[in-house]
């Protein structure tokens, strides 16, 4: 199936993504997590191809989606919400599937949010929206939110480094010889990049908006009952069980699926996750 690798200027941002599928087809969008970019969605979207239009998009400051300064452009996950709806409106979808991983949940619960009506369901692989669902690694988060000041931002700033990224793809791992280093390499070779480490520091400390909207997204999903796919790496360690669970308690048409991985688990288990989405949704 042929992935086509695209380009589109938002308000002066150039923001890539990858299409594939016939418009004739239902239409996902996948939203990758932090520190990744499309490219994690690379073995999934051509097994998914044949039944969806997809579009996978990079976030600003992320993948090959335009950089620009901290001074330049306000990093929210509002602000990069909003982005991704005029990608989608502009690419003249009204209606579409979300796959949601790692940040890739706030935004996403953002766009239902603002548009319920729009949303045929949901995919979810390790993003939460309850409290109890936020790993160790969020220590870090609290404690800059706490109090942000240089030794918060400095301690903070150990996850944007080759051993934590590393650190999310291999830990957890089934089988670790379908680990590709690509994917790794590839995310550190884009935080690297001058300028960057603020970008994720500013984003780390505007998570806390995401934590308070938690309420809200949960009254969401209770209202509105979105069919929902929760496909989890069940040995993250940035997201825990009780992230994956919490669901439940909210919505009816829902199927939990607790797979043996990490927080990136489609590095093992794409051919797994695309099966249980085409069985789950394939009567759209």
């Amino acid at each position: 199936m042929v992935v086509l690798y695209k380009k589109m200027n938002i308000d002066g941002l150039c923001i890539f993504f990858r299409e594939a599928g016939s418009l004739d087809n239902p239409t996902l969008i996948l939203l990758h997590g932090f520190p990744s970019s499309s490219h994690m969605f690379r073995d999934l979207i051509p097994l998914l191809a044949d039944r969806f239009h997809i579009i996978a998009p990079d976030y600003p400051g992320f993948g090959n989606s335009s950089m620009p300064s901290t001074e330049e452009y306000h990093y929210t996950f509002e602000n990069l919400s909003i982005v991704i709806e005029q990608l989608i409106a502009r690419l003249h979808i009204s209606h579409y599937l979300l796959y949601v991983h790692d940040y890739g949940g706030p935004i996403g619960f953002r766009l239902a949010m603002r548009n319920p009506q729009r949303i045929l369901g949901f995919i979810i692989q390790n993003a939460v929206a309850d409290e109890k669902g936020l790993g160790k690694p969020f220590d870090l988060f609290k404690a800059l939110w706490a109090d942000r000041n240089p030794t918060t931002e400095a301690a903070f700033a150990k996850l944007a480094t080759f051993d934590f990224t590393k650190s999310q793809y291999v830990l957890g791992a089934c089988q670790p010889y379908l680990i590709s280093p690509d994917g790794y390499s590839m995310d550190q070779f884009f935080l690297d990049r001058p300028g960057n480490s603020q970008i994720q520091l500013e984003l780390g400390y505007d998570y806390r908006k995401n934590v308070e909207e938690y309420p809200a997204w949960q009254h969401y999903l209770r209202t509105y009952q979105p069919p929902t796919l929760v496909v989890w790496g069940k040995n993250d360690f940035i997201f825990t069980l009780e992230g994956a669970h919490a669901f439940s308690k909210d919505l009816i048409h829902i199927q939990t699926c607790l797979l043996c991985g990490g927080h990136f688990v489609l590095e093992e288990q794409s051919w797994h996750v695309a099966e249980l989405i085409k069985g789950f949704f394939g009567r759209l």
